[in-house]
């Protein structure tokens, strides 16, 4: 996966914007807000600042919100995808899925005000593929460490709904028939 004009080159910090030029994920699934180190092909180091109105509050849990460990995992997989996404030269046509997730713990609840720091190691790194290495930290206490694993695949094109589909989906569902049952 060498390139010769990486997105990175020369960027130890991205915001935003930049991770979004790399990510094909958006809010409310965009979890990290910002990188502050990066050594191309080796390690990643991403930041997610944790507040009440995620939507995932809500629900998880009324009076007592912790973010979902699957979310945490998934800001490691996200971080690493930064790193293995921006060595793609056409990452347009490509997704990063998940192939595993291996050895994760969940050692303290994230809740609303703690600043997650992500830092991503690679263990092994292929053309199409990565292992990777996540230890997630709040106030420099571990919260969070898995190996996630990670492929490269071709995107799905955009394609516009065929007359069919198009029938289906707009026609209305028949009103359910009640019956009326006499009780003895």
């Amino acid at each position: 996966m060498e390139t010769t004009n990486p997105i990175l080159e020369g960027k130890q910090v991205l915001d935003v914007n930049d991770i979004m030029n790399i990510l094909p994920h958006r809010h409310p699934f965009l979890l990290i807000d910002r990188i502050v180190e990066v050594e191309r092909k080796k390690r990643i180091v991403a930041i997610k600042n944790v507040t009440i109105n995620e939507p995932f509050f809500t629900g998880h849990f009324p009076h007592y919100p912790i973010m979902p460990g699957v979310l945490v995992v998934e800001s490691i997989a996200q971080a690493g995808g930064v790193l293995l996404l921006s060595e793609v030269p056409d990452r347009e046509s490509k997704l990063m899925v998940f192939t595993g997730i291996e050895r994760a713990k969940f050692r303290r609840p994230v809740v609303p005000g703690d600043q997650l720091r992500i830092e991503v190691t690679v263990i092994n790194w292929r053309p199409r593929a990565v292992r990777m290495q996540g230890l997630v930290t709040v106030d420099g206490k571990l919260t969070c460490e898995a190996v996630v694993m990670c492929q490269l695949v071709p995107r799905r094109e955009e394609t516009a709904p065929t007359p069919a589909e198009q029938a289906v989906s707009s026609e209305q569902a028949p009103e359910p028939v009640l019956e009326t049952v006499a009780h003895e």
